[in-house]
């Protein structure tokens, strides 16, 4: 049996297929605006080589399982429709979510959400895939994506001669993707061994004038930016304080100083809630010395005691949050400060209250390329997912004072503590803190 690539003439699949091809590129990112025929592509790609090459094993892997069902398997239906390959050649075992060909190959629909007891995504670490395909991946993680694509290469890719791939498909999104790739491609240092491909609507011939005249119709102009003209650059949410290259370059803003004050801030947590973070500061460098997901009050005593002992920073230069776990802290350590979010702000006629005067700031210091952070990849990239939280709430009138979005709504957002963004918060405090002058000691003169 013999079936041929239809693209329908549309350029941008084809350079996928032919970089699919290519033993020398590994990981393909597809996206852009919706109508590009991502599904139909990644779904002939995948199925493709399961038909080619017997006893080979893939996954098409989704946040949520039943959006697969929903909408990835139709599209699979139609590619074998358009192959006159009937359900004698296929069998989809519903029960444990996977089709098995009649070649012995195999491919795994995969549930790939956030699930509290594996937030490392470690549950696909002992797979073994030939090959894999990320369908929207603009809704998913570093960890999920790293982990799944460490578990192709690992199936009957030496029998065959074949190179491990991953093809992520997605929509503009403002995560792993736009830092690296998207705009690793736009300056022009994306790694040898990736590609990414832009897709426009008008790329797929196949696309009726309908559904693109009512998606002119139906979306909001920032929904249009995004998945009508596939602007990755298009920050839809006009709350947001901070530009998220801003946010990608706080990690290598090498020209920022590091003279200053040393202080430390610290976002407290015990018996497993949230996490132990402390940074330590030099200027306007922040090295995140302390990460810890669980940690006792004399472990976490101890902890701080040293780090201020070894960056040379007093008690009253070290700030906490007083949230409950923050007071039991300070009977600890006397002369700590203890950060209360809902204080008065420095101005009090502009902000609500302290913690969202100190978010601002924040804000302020990475759009303007004020602020390194120093810290490791894993740390950078729940670091960049969490300040892309750091919204103003919603102002009712021009008089009313700027404050932010609660912590509640955040975690509901994330699905977890901003636990990074509290520490980094909680050092503006110093950034505002007034700068007392005391006259200087008169001199007497001997004659």
């Amino acid at each position: 049996m013999t079936k041929e690539f239809e693209s329908y003439d549309n350029e941008k699949q084809k350079e996928v297929y032919r970089l699919w091809k290519d033993n020398a590129v590994t990981d393909i990112l597809y996206g852009g605006a919706k109508g590009g025929g991502k599904s139909y592509l990644g779904a002939s790609l995948i199925f493709g080589d399961a038909l080619m090459y017997p006893n080979t094993f893939y996954f098409i892997a989704r946040k949520q399982l039943i959006d697969l069902r929903k909408y990835t398997i139709p599209t699979i239906y139609e590619v074998f429709r358009n192959w006159d390959i009937n359900s004698s050649y296929w069998n989809y075992k519903g029960n444990d979510n996977y089709f098995e060909l009649h070649n012995k190959s195999r491919v795994y629909l995969l549930d790939a959400r956030y699930m509290p007891t594996d937030p490392l995504y470690q549950r696909f670490g002992s797979m073994q895939m030939t090959r894999g395909w990320i369908e929207e991946a603009g809704e998913f993680t570093i960890e999920a994506k790293s982990n799944l694509q460490a578990s192709i290469g690992r199936w009957n890719n030496d029998k065959y001669q074949l190179t491990p791939k991953l093809l992520q498909t997605c929509n503009p999104a403002k995560n792993y993707l736009y830092s690296d790739y998207y705009k690793r491609w736009r300056d022009g240092n994306l790694e040898s061994w990736k590609r990414f491909i832009q897709a426009f609507p008008c790329d797929n011939h196949k696309l009726s004038e309908n559904y693109l005249l009512n998606l002119e119709r139906t979306l909001s102009q920032t929904q249009k930016e995004r998945l009508l003209l596939g602007n990755w650059e298009y920050d839809d949410d006009p709350d947001l304080l901070v530009d998220y290259d801003a946010v990608c370059d706080c990690f290598t803003n090498n020209h920022v100083s590091d003279i200053g004050r040393k202080c430390i801030s610290a976002d407290l947590a015990m018996k497993g809630r949230d996490r132990f973070v402390a940074g330590s500061w030099r200027g306007s460098v922040c090295r995140v010395a302390i990460d810890k997901a669980y940690s006792s009050a004399k472990e976490i005593e101890n902890e701080l005691r040293n780090l201020m002992d070894k960056d040379g920073v007093g008690r009253s230069m070290t700030i906490a949050d007083s949230d409950g776990l923050g007071q039991y802290l300070e009977s600890y350590i006397n002369g700590i400060k203890e950060f209360h979010g809902g204080a008065t702000a420095f101005d009090n006629n502009l902000y609500a209250n302290l913690k969202s005067e100190c978010a601002y700031k924040l804000a302020e210091k990475i759009n303007n390329r004020d602020l390194k952070i120093v810290c490791s990849e894993k740390q950078q990239e729940i670091i960049k997912e969490e300040l892309m939280v750091l919204k103003a709430d919603n102002l009712v009138s021009d008089t009313q004072k700027k404050r932010i979005i609660s912590k509640e709504i955040m975690k509901q957002i994330l699905g977890h503590s901003t636990d990074y963004l509290d520490m980094l918060l909680m050092g503006m405090y110093y950034f505002l803190m007034p700068i007392i002058s005391r006259p200087k000691a008169r001199t007497t003169k001997l004659y």
